[in-house]
């Protein structure tokens, strides 16, 4: 059965190499609020600019919030158990922008959901602009700081294991 969680190149069979492709839809969707603002100005709440605000709801409800479970709930602890006193201090500051993106988040959600009610002028070009900095900034931080430490620190069993939790959380969903 095709999962709609993966990539045409990419599956739960590489946990990791599947997370970086969540953050590639991450820095696509962050891209869509800036360009979706520009729009709004523009063109006002349009049907293309209530299609852009749903397609990034449906993304930012469904998909990211299981992404950071994969992270928060699997691959963290599982890196906590080998990890050097500088990578914990790392993987806590991530966790903790965890939950400031998602203060962020749902500001851009409130503003979306106005948006597809009507109201143009709900998504400013700062808050946009605002979440598509730090969403790509976080992942890049993520890809560069932690994820390389996956490979180092857990074994093919560990990482199977990772892949088959994150596969199961989706068809949960």
């Amino acid at each position: 059965m095709l999962n709609p969680f993966a990539t045409e190149s990419v599956t739960f069979e590489t946990p990791v190499a599947m997370l970086i492709a969540c953050h590639d839809r991450v820095r696509q969707y962050a891209a869509l609020t800036e360009k979706l603002a520009l729009h709004l100005e523009k063109y006002g709440a349009d049907a293309a600019a209530v299609a852009g605000a749903q397609s990034i709801l449906r993304y930012f409800d469904v998909a990211a919030p299981l992404h950071h479970q994969d992270e928060d709930d699997d691959l963290f602890p599982a890196l906590l158990a080998k990890a050097t006193p500088e990578l914990a201090t790392i993987i806590a500051e991530i966790t903790a922008e965890h939950a400031e993106l998602g203060v962020l988040w749902q500001q851009v959600r409130l503003a979306l959901l106005a948006v597809i009610a009507g109201d143009a002028a709900a998504l400013t070009q700062s808050l946009a602009q605002q979440f598509a900095q730090r969403y790509p900034a976080h992942a890049a931080r993520e890809e560069r700081e932690i994820y390389p430490f996956a490979a180092q620190l857990l074994d093919d069993a560990c990482l199977a294991q990772l892949g088959k939790t994150m596969s199961a959380r989706r068809q949960a969903s």
